[in-house]
């Protein structure tokens, strides 16, 4: 959509500057001011492209308008986080690379370029990108990925205290919760883990994974009840199931077969992977 208030004002600046330089023909004048209402045009564009277009055709968008623009460093992050959207992470990582190698780059883009590595597999090189970082920029994604490099090099220290600053930094907390919770998983901290999911959920009541995980963590404990949490028919249903699985990992196997049987009787359409567990357990006997 054409902006009359946009247009004119273009137009009175090209009147205001024809005073000290030679006078341009009514035909330059015009174009020079439609070349400032596209501007103006991509610009909104290049917001929609970013929130409610298909990714893909996103990224059709930023590469055809980087052919005329390659230097528009709003067009190359725009392509970068589309690349992101489509779960590219490969091209997202190099398309940020291009970024940070602009002049009027910042730390933001380089924590979205470790970001993109890290989607891709190249922790070592996402490791490298971080440490670029200066310590005074401290922002809840730069700390959630410190904290997950921290992780992969079990430096479990580390690890706690960047997932205790990355959740300062944020109003929505569950999902470092649950990535702080796992974490504790992984190294067998159980009953840390637990209190943890259980953070999560009470942040966010509608996060599966995180139930699913506490779970998980109680059951390794050989805590097989269900934990007193906000949950639907078929997640109770997929709970079970969960719970029931740790029991035979853990040779409870009557357990195991009892909580199927809650599982399978509490889903309120046939619980097909349930049905087929239960069928295993009691062929093997």
């Amino acid at each position: 959509m054409r902006h009359p208030f946009v247009f004119s004002a273009c137009i009175a600046g090209a009147i205001i500057v024809a005073g000290c330089a030679p006078k341009p023909s009514d035909e330059e004048t015009v174009e020079r001011a439609f070349q400032d209402v596209n501007v103006v045009d991509e610009t909104n564009l290049s917001e929609v492209m970013l929130t409610v277009t298909d990714p893909n055709e996103a990224i059709s968008y930023y590469q055809r308008t980087l052919q005329s623009s390659p230097d528009r460093i709003d067009l190359r992050r725009g392509l970068a986080a589309s690349f992101v959207r489509a779960k590219r992470f490969t091209e997202a990582a190099s398309a940020w690379e291009k970024v940070t190698e602009l002049k009027d780059s910042t730390s933001e883009d380089s924590v979205n370029y470790a970001d993109a590595l890290i989607r891709s597999g190249d922790w070592d090189k996402a490791e490298k990108v971080l440490d670029t970082v200066p310590p005074t920029y401290e922002t809840f994604k730069r700390y959630r990925l410190e904290a997950m490099m921290a992780d992969a090099n079990e430096e479990w220290k580390k690890a706690d205290s960047f997932y205790e600053t990355a959740i300062g930094l944020t109003t929505t907390p569950a999902g470092a919760f649950n990535n702080w919770g796992y974490s504790k998983l992984t190294r067998g901290d159980f009953a840390g883990a637990e209190k943890l999911f259980g953070q999560a959920i009470r942040q966010d009541t509608t996060l599966f994974t995180a139930k699913n995980n506490l779970v998980l963590a109680r059951s390794a404990q050989r805590k097989y009840t269900l934990p007193v949490v906000p949950m639907t028919q078929s997640e109770r249903a997929q709970l079970l199931h969960t719970m029931a699985l740790s029991a035979v990992k853990q040779d409870d196997i009557q357990t195991g077969k009892s909580l199927l049987r809650d599982a399978i009787d509490t889903h309120p359409q046939h619980f097909e992977a349930a049905v087929r567990a239960l069928e295993a357990l009691e062929r093997s006997g």
